[in-house]
């Protein structure tokens, strides 16, 4: 069935990309709204768009009233992007009560691998290795210090539905876990809908590594090798590289084929990603599967060639993988920066407000994906990150070159951002040398105590500010 029109059911740069490839592939997208959204970039860049309301949150996380407005606008298929209701059953399963193609796996699938319990049962089941933790959720505190005790310190307390860092806390010994236990109830409940949560044992500054999937509704299940997500703050990702410089050729066939076999094991449909943990030992566990495209797709797309969501929409559309594994190399290195309207001196506080000046980075190997512009108002109900950095080089040390010359590049005026951040993240000598884990940033907060220079342009601009506001203008 060839897909015509897709409602695109999120916002900011993930829409615009999304956008983009429906326009390439001569499908009509449609985008949605929110009032604090309506001079957004994903607005101006679809063929037609659509309000949702004046709450700024509640019309994205409504699956009736977004199915019923595609269904409305002639939309033959839906699009959930990430975040929002992109792993939400719900909204899979109404988009095939009322024939509209869900770009994604089954509500059947996505509820199952979004039960981090019943996910780690599948990776047992296809052979695949997880972590020691409990069989399935804690049925109470007490539940939870037995099982602690038998695991070892330290152990992960994980909401059971949880996602994105969130409802999650390593506990050192029993009077943490006691400490943290209502807590991640508490957060559990409020992010996700359920007060369920498990142990895990937790893997001391692990590599955080994930690899991407693409399966057809054919029996075909392919990867497109591993990104390296380790370099993140309170398990939020920050750079994401691919591949991964930290593994060698065996351990990438190794983790693709065990990320390939969850996917089977469970009729994985679409897009997808299986992250795991790697531990000092050499030792790879399965964490969790993402049932969505991921925040870092690009730069798998910039090693491969592959366009992701262009296969999502045709994997959607019933069409097999033009792909066989055996087709799909890689080339260079890849990574992505998350540029966040956040202070990193300050806490990493969030910086929301009116962008007086844009200017995006160009040339060789230099991509942006952003939803900002000259004159847009970035809304403080939103997730802080405004724009994707991704660059790609021949090989490591380009690559880290040719990423300082893009962020020197890039400049965002009027609000604070990670930019320099990450530019004092490229100087340090563990970066550079590709030998890095999860505990990265939280070892060097000093890379946060960073001086800015104030370039040229910018005191002309904060010089003709002042002589703007002292003339009245």
């Amino acid at each position: 069935m060839k897909i015509r029109k897709v409602l695109i059911a999120n916002r900011g740069e993930i829409a615009v990309r999304i956008a983009r490839a429906c326009q390439e592939m001569g499908i009509k997208a449609v985008a949605i709204h929110s009032e604090a959204d309506r001079y957004a970039l994903h607005v101006k860049k679809a063929d037609e768009a659509h309000s949702i309301g004046a709450d700024p949150l509640t019309g994205y996380l409504n699956p009736h009233h977004i199915v019923n407005l595609a269904v409305e606008t002639g939309c033959d298929a839906l699009h959930p992007g990430y975040g929002f209701l992109s792993e939400n059953a719900t909204l899979a399963a109404v988009c095939r009560e009322r024939g509209i193609r869900f770009i994604g796996p089954s509500a059947d699938v996505i509820r199952k691998m979004g039960d981090k319990t019943e996910a780690r049962t599948a990776a047992i089941a296809a052979g695949v290795p997880v972590t020691p933790g409990s069989k399935g959720n804690l049925r109470d505190l007490d539940d939870a210090v037995k099982q602690a005790e038998a695991i070892g310190y330290p152990v992960m307390l994980k909401a059971t539905s949880g996602g994105g860092g969130r409802g999650i806390r390593r506990c050192n010994d029993e009077k943490e876990l006691r400490q943290n236990y209502e807590r991640v109830i508490s957060e559990a409940t409020k992010a996700f809908g359920s007060a369920d949560v498990f142990l895990e044992k937790c893997i001391v500054n692990p590599r955080h590594i994930e690899v991407q999937v693409l399966a057809d509704s054919h029996g075909n299940v392919i990867h497109l090798f591993e990104r390296d997500c380790s370099i993140q703050r309170r398990n939020q990702k920050l750079i994401e590289l691919a591949p991964s410089p930290q593994l060698d050729e065996a351990q990438r066939q190794y983790i693709g084929d065990l990320a390939v076999r969850v996917s089977r094991e469970v009729g994985y449909e679409n897009a997808g990603t299986v992250e795991f943990l790697l531990a000092d030992n050499g030792d790879f566990y399965f964490m969790e599967m993402n049932t969505r495209v991921q925040v870092e797709h690009t730069i798998t797309e910039q090693i491969t060639g592959v366009d992701i969501v262009k296969e999502q929409i045709r994997i959607a559309a019933g069409e097999a993988l033009r792909f066989k594994q055996e087709d799909i190399a890689y080339k260079g290195f890849a990574a992505q920066f998350r540029i966040n309207a956040e202070d990193p001196k300050n806490g990493f506080l969030p910086s929301f407000g009116r962008i007086s000046r844009y200017y995006s980075p160009g040339g060789p190997g230099v991509r942006t994906d952003a939803a900002i512009y000259t004159g847009y108002e970035i809304p403080p109900y939103y997730d802080s990150m405004c724009a994707k950095l991704i660059v790609w080089a021949m090989d490591w040390q380009e690559l880290i070159e040719r990423s300082q010359r893009a962020l020197n590049d890039m400049s965002i005026f009027g609000i604070k951002t990670t930019i320099p951040y990450y530019q004092e993240i490229l100087k340090h000598e563990e970066f550079r040398s590709g030998s890095f884990n999860t505990g990265f940033v939280e070892a060097h907060p000093e890379l946060t105590q960073y001086s800015i220079k104030r370039r040229p342009e910018s005191l002309a601009a904060a010089l003709a500010a002042t002589i703007a506001a002292q003339a009245g203008l």
